[in-house]
């Protein structure tokens, strides 16, 4: 019968099933994108012990393929299913250990203070559709403005900064505001996105010509409503073009 974990484990309840359940000195971490109010958002989480602070992470099951670990962390933090999330670097610096500068010496483990090679996934989730959870070693799970994230542990920034560069070249490959914004949207929102993952300002005329030159949005005739100037229309993405024109393969050139 294969090793499963049907909730989440207490803290104490994982140190005692850790050697049964998981590989040893291997784990995933996931930088969990966001975008809201024009800001380009990551969740974090906050130990127990401490002020520290890490990404979302966890470990591989035994009997489980580690693209389905992945999944599997990312819905318990966000509760969510079936979303954009890549694997983009292996980190294997000799000092990383899971529990250093996170836990207090009389609750360390032999097991989680061994060096550890982690996986590192990136995803793009809708800010307004992730209910945060934290894991059994942190008190809080809750979003960081990408700009204000605070010193993490061990090397979680250089994770977030790896991901960050990562996501930044998929932007000519993939369309991310599909993930990132709602389901309507307007080229004003998803113009500002793009910005505000780039970090520059982009010309408006030709980012418009060409997204729409890649065929997979459908212009509603909704107006945004709201604003102080004329409303601008309401865009969403084609799901049918939208999945050809991935499989052909995409170039933005932004």
């Amino acid at each position: 019968m294969k090793n499963e974990v049907t909730s989440p484990l207490s803290e104490k309840q994982f140190f005692q099933k850790a050697d049964e359940l998981y590989l040893p000195q291997l784990s995933i971490d996931c930088v969990i994108f966001g975008f809201h109010e024009d800001q380009l958002k990551v969740l974090l989480l906050e130990w127990k012990d401490g002020n520290s602070w890490c990404l979302p992470g966890g470990f591989i099951l035994k009997d489980e393929h580690i693209q389905n670990s992945a999944e599997r962390i990312l819905k318990d933090r966000t509760g969510l299913r079936n979303i954009y999330l890549k694997q983009f670097y292996t980190f294997g610096d000799p000092g990383r250990a899971r529990g250093k500068h996170a836990m207090k010496p009389s609750r360390m483990s032999d097991w989680l203070m061994k060096r550890f090679v982690t996986i590192g996934y990136f995803s793009l989730v809708e800010f307004s559709k992730v209910v945060p959870v934290p894991d059994e070693f942190s008190k809080q799970c809750t979003w960081c403005d990408i700009k204000k994230v605070p010193a993490l542990i061990l090397d979680h920034n250089e994770i977030l900064e790896k991901a960050l560069q990562s996501l930044r070249l998929d932007l000519n490959d993939y369309p991310v505001g599909k993930d990132l914004l709602p389901e309507k949207f307007t080229m004003p929102e998803l113009q500002r996105l793009y910005e505000t993952v780039l970090g520059k300002t982009l010309d408006r005329r030709n980012f418009q010509k060409k997204v729409l030159a890649l065929g997979i949005l459908e212009r509603l005739k909704e107006r945004k409503q709201g604003g102080a100037h004329k409303a601008p229309f309401l865009y969403r993405f084609d799901q049918k073009k939208y999945k050809k024109a991935l499989n052909e393969g995409l170039k933005f050139g932004i």
